[in-house]
């Protein structure tokens, strides 16, 4: 190496000696040499010089350094080009290896993907494919469009089973408990409840009864007391247990959801609303409110608590119509007569004998660990958020919001005026502290991390799949700067997404409804589906952009655009939030950068311009933008 750098040294003094000499070739100098020196003979200019044969010393004079964008986009396009050959292979997981390559190359390089025409190429290109169906399938949804995991509903596993005979030496213990324990539900011991009470002492039916009961100590003390504000039985409670082992996001094959198991419709008529954001069935406390009102119109309709709970199973109008036809209107008359539906002959039994069991676990050999109730206080929005973004800025876990709030379908909050997001209690001060330093339009596209001891910021831009230069400027960096441990970093990543739907159409669905649910306007229905009025065939598909909350929407030209002899208009950044703007393609920009200067997502963005899937982008397009 030190050889190197000498005979380096010695070529840059020989090319400043050269110009040195071409600076005074206009004047004439004679130089005698010495009288004992011989004369070097004359060496002619068409013979090459004797150059050293060092290779260093060749390399030294020919090679000049690539420059480092050359390099980096030489080195993703050869993943890109490696994962598009296992792409179409059928190769899914090494293809998927390649592009992560690729995009890992990317963010580590340090360059914007608008540095260079080429790399932005390359970009639009990753995110294509990236994006594509088939590998959006294999990798899963992403996390804010992704609908909350639902648990399956005990009540089916359990109201459908055939059981033996119960166990005799039960009904003894059970008859006892009955005169000592307070009950406030007429609770009764036959050979039906038996049946189940024999059942809930197996491994298995105990198991189902444990977990129910551990899982009421969370929302024990609020259901008694909403049940008492509304003047029902305490012991409905069990129902609750039943249905659902005390799970908001437990949700029956029939699509019945939440702690009390309300059907769609029936929750709407009790206020229970559901969007593409919200379901209001899975809040504990408004479901519980319902419930209870529900129970007290039952009851003011048929008398008698045994044929409440066979209403709630399967509707008033099925209890009604087994009444007027057997002239029973007791439930074990209609029980004997097989006049219900088998789960709601079995549905009164199971209530029962949970309460039966519920009152004195012990005496079934029922062990209980209640759950203590979740310590929590609400914070106030009026903007969007990403539960990343509030788990980073309050220091809570991420799952522990999702407990608190089991209302809410995606990972992000609806765009409603005063959303209550619940928070651990004394987490509101942290938050509010650290969400004042990232803007509100940022809300759901940023996240904040503390820097850990020995992170650099390419770590970082690394682990959130985003560039270093993108960090630096949501923080006011200085390039290359060193950001101490402990510091709050602001980490751009990735917009939220508007989620193609395909909707079937539901009996007694309507266009303000539909669109109610998904968080759209019934004009944008109509856009999206080329319809007229208010009304829709039962069975038809709908295209919805659910999540849009009224503003994303598919390719839509403004009137002015959609004349002939309108010319069309380069759209400049400052007027990015009017909707329905066109924007003319200039050399050199890219789908990354011009999705930059109207802060949407080139997923958005070929959205809205459909043939962007048959072709790259060029110069002079008329792109509809979107937001």
């Amino acid at each position: 190496m030190k050889q190197r750098v000498t005979i380096c040294a010695a070529f840059a003094a020989g090319v400043l000696f050269l110009a040195g000499c071409e600076q005074t070739a206009t004047k004439e100098v004679h130089v005698q040499p010495p009288a004992n020196a011989p004369v070097a003979p004359m060496v002619s200019s068409q013979q090459p010089l004797p150059l050293s044969p060092n290779p260093a010393f060749e390399i030294a004079l020919v090679a000049r350094p690539r420059p480092s964008i050359d390099v980096l986009i030489e080195k993703v396009q050869s993943f890109y080009d490696a994962g598009e050959a296992e792409y179409k292979a059928g190769n899914l997981d090494k293809a998927q290896d390649d592009f992560d390559h690729a995009v890992d190359c990317m963010l580590d390089g340090g360059f914007q993907a608008d540095a260079d025409p080429r790399l932005g190429k390359l970009f639009d290109q990753l995110s294509s494919v990236v994006d594509s169906d088939e590998l959006a399938a294999m990798q899963g949804t992403s996390d804010q469009d992704a609908e909350t995991p639902a648990s399956p509903a005990p009540i089916d596993e359990i109201a459908d089973l055939t059981l033996p005979p119960g166990d005799p030496r039960l009904a003894a213990k059970a008859e006892s408990e009955l005169i000592r324990v307070h009950h406030d539900l007429p609770l009764t011991v036959n050979e039906s409840v038996l049946q189940y009470l024999s059942f809930f002492t197996t491994p298995r039916g105990r198991a189902i009864v444990e977990h129910g009961l551990d899982r009421s100590g969370r929302y024990s003390d609020m259901i008694r007391r909403v049940l008492a504000q509304e003047g029902v039985p305490q012991d409905l409670i069990y129902l609750a247990q039943a249905e659902s082992a005390f799970q908001p996001d437990a949700v029956s094959r029939a699509g019945a959801r939440g702690i009390w198991q309300f059907m769609a419709s029936r929750g709407e008529e009790y206020d229970l609303d559901r969007s593409y954001w919200v379901d209001d069935r899975s809040d504990p406390e408004k479901a519980t409110r319902a419930a209870a009102r529900h129970f007290r119109d039952l009851y003011a309709m048929f008398g008698d608590w045994y044929l409440v709970m066979a209403a709630y199973n399967s509707g008033p109008l099925t209890v009604a119509r087994a009444i007027e036809r057997t002239g029973y209107a007791d439930f074990w008359e209609l029980q004997k007569l097989r006049a219900l539906p088998k789960q709601t002959q079995n549905y009164v039994p199971i209530i029962l004998a949970m309460a039966l069991v519920a009152k004195d676990p012990a005496l079934y050999g029922v062990q209980v660990s209640p759950e203590k109730p979740a310590q929590m206080e609400a914070i106030h929005l009026d903007h969007p958020i990403d539960l990343h973004l509030v788990a980073d800025a309050s220091g809570t876990d991420l799952d522990d919001l999702r407990l608190l709030n089991p209302a809410l379908l995606r990972s992000v909050t609806p765009n409603i005026s005063d959303f209550s997001l619940n928070v651990p209690a004394g987490a509101t001060k942290t938050f509010e502290q650290n969400i004042a330093q990232v803007p509100q339009d940022k809300w759901t596209s940023w996240r904040l991390h503390e820097m850990e001891d020995g992170e650099t910021l390419p770590d970082v831009a690394r682990r959130f799949r985003v560039t270093v230069a993108a960090i630096e400027a949501a923080n006011h960096l200085e390039a290359r700067a060193t950001v101490p441990d402990g510091f709050l970093l602001n980490v751009p990543t990735a917009p939220l997404k508007v989620q193609l739907v395909r909707y079937r159409v539901q009996r007694g669905d309507t266009l303000p409804g539909i669109a109610d649910r998904f968080d759209v306007t019934v004009e944008q229905l109509r856009r999206w589906n080329h319809l007229r009025g208010n009304r829709v065939s039962r069975g038809a598909h709908l295209r919805i952009y659910a999540g849009s909350q009224g503003d994303a929407t598919p390719s839509v030209r403004s009137k002015s655009a959609q004349a002939a002899s309108a010319p069309v208009k380069t759209v400049s950044a400052e007027n990015h939030a009017a909707q329905g703007l066109e924007h003319r393609v200039k050399p050199g920009e890219t789908l990354y950068s011009i999705a930059r200067v109207y802060q949407i997502s080139v997923a958005a963005l070929r959205e809205s311009n459909p043939f962007l899937s048959s072709r790259e982008l060029q110069a002079g397009d008329v792109l509809t933008i979107q937001r």
